[in-house]
């Protein structure tokens, strides 16, 4: 592969967007491997968390215009071309697995959506966020009409869509898109080891809590109600369950425990 990195190691793998000199702004090719890595993923039972990060101080500058603007396409061209992002990106989404976005410097346009598509973002000081797309005269696409309302609310969500404003780091994290900002080099790093303590937890349970989230702004409380309750009994019937048990009762030390600060 030439515009990412895939790799996986200790049960977690990072995927690298590698366009450095284009701040890596998405192209086909680059779009193409993405799918491909989000297939063998979906596939590797294995892996237990993703990170997403990019190359050379920049996380992604969006669409690659000049690759837009030779394309060529007609409506229906443009509609497919869009369908096919959304077949990996829904996985990417949907994902039953933790994603963690590892922010540095510009996430525009696609790149900002490509962002929100992670459970959680850490970023350096210089990340900015921005919805660029009507500076172009675009609306915003990879699902970011899904996942921004959703972190954000719907009224802030069209304020940051319609103004195309940059949105600086600490912004970002009152806004509830940032989770940590630690320095630059630590970004990876930092996401890397919150990606690594998921190895240690139950992967159906953080299949059914991921599920139950996206799903619960659209649902009633009976709904959400009975989906506790269903994944509820799931889960004590777990292996991984009476493990943790086990442990506890022992006064062992749990299997899954949330990194702090100190363990950066």
């Amino acid at each position: 592969m030439e515009a990412i990195h895939y790799d996986v190691s200790g049960g977690v793998a990072t995927l690298t967007l590698n366009r450095p000199a284009q701040r890596n702004a998405i192209d086909m090719r680059m779009r193409d491997e993405i799918a491909q890595c989000i297939e063998q993923l979906k596939r590797d039972r294995e892996v237990r968390a993703l990170v997403l990060t990019g190359a050379g101080g920049a996380f992604c500058a969006g669409g690659d215009l000049r690759s837009i603007q030779s394309a060529q396409l007609d409506g229906a061209g443009w509609r497919q071309r869009m369908k096919d992002a959304h077949a990996w990106l829904g996985t990417l989404i949907a994902l039953d697995r933790p994603v963690i976005a590892a922010v540095d410097g510009p996430a525009f346009g696609a790149g900002f959506s490509l962002a929100l598509a992670a459970d959680f973002v850490v970023a350096s000081p210089r990340a900015r966020f921005c919805m660029s797309f009507m500076k172009l005269g675009l609306v915003p696409d990879f699902g970011a009409f899904y996942t921004l309302p959703r972190i954000v609310g719907v009224q802030r969500a069209k304020e940051l869509m319609l103004s195309a404003r940059e949105v600086a780091a600490d912004e970002a994290q009152r806004l509830g898109i940032v989770g940590e900002i630690v320095a630059a080099e630590q970004v990876l790093p930092r996401a890397q080891v919150i990606a690594t303590s998921f190895t240690g937890a139950s992967p159906l349970a953080v299949s059914l809590v991921k599920r139950a989230l996206s799903a619960a702004p659209a649902a009633s409380l009976d709904t959400m109600l009975d989906f506790e309750a269903d994944a509820q009994s799931l889960c004590f019937g777990s292996a991984d369950h009476r493990e943790a048990v086990a442990r506890f009762l022992d006064k062992q030390p749990g299997g899954f425990r949330w990194p702090t600060g100190e363990d950066r």
